[in-house]
């Protein structure tokens, strides 16, 4: 397995507690949307240090990027990515994932869940198949929302947010549970994407069972 020092070329805010990383693209370096690699730091005690993160960009575009939630509760990497600088230098694997798209369907993410999506989503966009799919995004406030106005031109109306934490929310409030996605979802007969915290998994792919969904048609990160 291949490892590839690179260099940030471009660190910008998304939310809060969110950033897009642009670094550079090995030559020849090639990846389908959805798939992650693992991430490390060329920083004395956490070059070994390696964690999985989703590729946002499009295959076709010269640079990479990685848009990362960054948890200040622990000393850990998302918070020391956080903390670098355009120019440092991160180290980077092989392409991997077992999310991909394999048709129009609905997507669901919890919070950071949406990125291995982001890449799907614009690279449908961008061949104009997006067609009838969905995207049911679940956070805990309105802030949480990671790219929320480029996910709406992209879906328009068929982009859907639910709050679970902020009272005065204009989006739905609660959890993606059996009751909620039973009243967004007609048709159970097609594909569906899943992506979260582990909780939000184990209880959004048992509801889409019980409501009718081939487990066959349940894409999630094995």
């Amino acid at each position: 397995m291949a490892n590839y020092r690179l260099k940030i070329l471009e660190i910008t805010p998304v939310t809060h507690d969110v950033n897009r990383y642009k670094v550079e693209k090995p030559r020849g370096y090639q990846f389908t949307p959805g798939q992650a690699t693992e991430v490390s730091l060329l920083q004395a005690g956490w070059e070994a240090e390696k964690r999985p993160f989703t590729f946002t960009n499009l295959p076709s575009d010269d640079h990479l990027e990685f848009i990362i939630k960054s948890y200040d509760d622990h000393e850990g990497v998302t918070k020391r990515l956080a903390s670098l600088s355009v120019g440092d230098e991160v180290e980077i694997g092989d392409p991997w994932g077992t999310i991909s798209f394999k048709g129009e369907g609905v997507f669901i993410a919890g919070g950071a869940g949406i990125t291995p999506f982001i890449s799907i989503l614009r690279h449908l966009r961008k061949k104009n198949q997006v067609g009838k799919s969905i995207l049911i995004f679940a956070n805990k406030t309105n802030d949480d929302i990671i790219l929320f106005e480029e996910l709406k031109a992209i879906l328009g109306h068929k982009f859907i947010n639910i709050i679970a934490k902020q009272k005065d929310t204009a989006y739905d409030k609660g959890l993606v549970d059996q009751a909620y996605l039973k009243s967004k979802i007609s048709d159970f007969d097609q594909h569906f994407y899943v992506c979260g915290p582990p909780g939000f998994m184990k209880a959004v792919t048992s509801s889409l069972k019980t409501l009718g969904a081939d487990p066959d048609t349940l894409v999630f990160e094995q």
